[in-house]
């Protein structure tokens, strides 16, 4: 239930349509004070949701820091939260603009900072098809010649909080020994990781696929973009669901 309604109230938190709402108050209200009142707040949330300094500053406030590689540091497994692919293309699925969390998991697997990967997915969507995540990310493995008896794969889990739950029962099950790198984009890991512990998973955080670096501000910065307002709805999203599962 708690799944099924958080994907019916999702655009609820996507600041394209609260900027939408606002137009249309304006454009249906009589009084002409109000109308400009809602008029003025739509652009200037407009301006807010798709200036790079906003999101920008939001991202050095929220994202956890990456993790500092120590090579003398070996793990029993990286466990690598799915999303990052979808179903279609010629093999049957393909990778999405969060790839980078699967690069990272291939990466620390191939340079022995840990012995095993978990693949963590299932099938996200309201009205799921036949694609398991999962399971097509161990075939991309197997193509890169990692050897089966190193991929564990949890292909049932739909949402974050089944990640973790179904991810605790397969690493004790085949008696791999905590603390485990937990994998996923910069924006998801300050949720991922709550959840995870929360659920009793000793995890390391080990976050990728940023949106930005620091790297000073110039004048694009403070200039609208329509890229800008796509990726701000991931914050909206994460925010509101650290607040969920934390009162949880």
């Amino acid at each position: 239930m708690y799944f099924i309604l958080s994907k019916i109230l999702l655009f609820m938190l996507l600041p394209v349509y609260w900027v939408v709402a606002l137009l249309i108050i304006a454009a249906i209200s009589k009084d002409t004070r109000t109308k400009k009142r809602f008029l003025t707040a739509a652009l200037i949330m407009l301006y807010f949701f798709s200036t790079p300094l906003f999101l920008k500053t939001m991202e050095r406030i929220w994202d956890i820091k990456a993790y500092p590689v120590n090579n003398n540091r070996k793990y029993s497994c990286v466990i690598v939260l799915g999303g990052f692919s979808s179903g279609g293309g010629a093999d049957g699925g393909h990778f999405n603009n969060s790839a980078d969390r699967f690069i990272q998991g291939v990466k620390l697997l191939q340079t022995n900072q840990a012995s095993h990967i978990l693949i963590s997915g299932g099938n996200g969507q309201l009205v799921p098809g036949e694609f398991k995540e999962a399971a097509w990310v161990k075939t991309q493995l197997l193509k890169l010649n990692i050897p089966d008896s190193l991929i564990l794969v949890e292909s049932n889990s739909k949402n974050t909080i089944e990640n973790a739950r179904f991810s605790k029962v397969l690493l004790k099950k085949v008696k791999l020994p905590p603390p485990y790198l937990l994998v996923t984009s910069a924006f998801h890991m300050r949720r991922a990781s709550m959840i995870f512990r929360k659920a009793g998973v000793d995890i390391v955080p080990y976050p990728c696929n940023y949106f930005h670096t620091w790297n000073g501000l110039g004048l694009m910065d403070f200039l609208p973009d329509a890229g800008t307002l796509s990726n701000w709805e991931f914050y909206t999203k994460e925010l509101v669901g650290y607040m969920v599962n934390y009162l949880k």
